[in-house]
């Protein structure tokens, strides 16, 4: 069988370059392509010099079209401001998409899902193993211990992070939400300052924390009189994501046009 072709975007980024390693060290897989902004001081480097592995002849370049069009799939961890010009030449190029943005709102995830109707495309807000496990563990407890139990998410990022809470806080909470059968839009709680009262039954709430180079802390909290569940995930580095990233990538690039998630890739729907 042979590799699949992966193209990296944002290569020049600290997602990018471990993405790039990561392509190198993985079987099966290997780097078709990888691009930078326009203007980026990295356009035209070697890709895998630059990410620290060994030359890959695949020069970064600030077309994106042009990174794609000897790629079967695309890993895309960027900025949301890229995503429609993205989608356009993954549509172009037929290039199948692993898309990692957070951040994103309701027009970009529609657009996703009208490129899903034509291509397979994996939307993931983690793509670590284990915070995918955590989500299924978040959901089964929620359902068992229902909304008698306190749900309180607690997470940490570095302090280059623009967006909050972050998309895997906000995924926990859906999966917190799923479980007690109710939307999280309507029930969440993001912010509290001041004399707030005390707290809503059923609601959901988030605290977010920001600091160092912290590549990601999650825990979810079950607090109930006395006693108190904590299920959490602590990434020490960002090869976990990039890791599972090039998984999602290897699996996606076999299916059929769809809208799928790291349930689908590691058989937990």
């Amino acid at each position: 069988m042979s590799d699949i072709r992966i193209a990296v975007l944002g290569a020049g980024g600290r997602m990018g370059r471990a993405l790039i390693r990561t392509i190198e060290a993985t079987n099966g897989a290997v780097l078709a392509g990888a691009s930078d902004r326009a203007g980026s001081e990295v356009i035209g480097q070697d890709a895998g010099v630059l990410a620290g592995a060994r030359a890959a002849n695949v020069k970064i370049v600030d077309d994106v079209a042009a990174a794609f069009a000897q790629a079967d799939v695309a890993i895309d961890f960027t900025a949301p401001g890229a995503l429609d010009a993205h989608l356009a030449a993954a549509r172009a190029t037929k290039t199948a998409l692993v898309i990692g943005t957070t951040g994103l709102q309701a027009p970009q995830e529609s657009a996703i899902a009208a490129f899903a109707k034509d291509f397979p495309v994996i939307r993931s807000a983690n793509y670590s193993v284990g915070v995918t496990l955590l989500r299924a563990l978040v959901r089964q407890a929620a359902t068992v211990l229902g909304p008698d139990y306190d749900a309180e998410i607690v997470e940490m990022h570095h302090n280059a992070k623009v967006d909050a809470p972050s998309g895997t806080a906000l995924a926990l909470g859906r999966a917190v939400a799923a479980g007690r059968n109710v939307q999280l839009e309507n029930v969440w709680v993001k912010e509290r300052d001041g004399h707030t009262g005390a707290r809503e039954p059923g609601t959901i709430g988030f605290a977010t924390l920001r600091g160092g180079d912290v590549a990601g802390d999650h825990t979810v909290y079950f607090a109930a009189a006395g006693e108190r569940l904590e299920l959490g995930h602590r990434a020490t580095s960002r090869e976990v994501f990039a890791t599972g990233a090039v998984r999602a990538a290897l699996w996606v690039a076999k299916q059929k046009p769809g809208l799928y998630d790291m349930d689908d890739v590691l058989g937990l729907t």
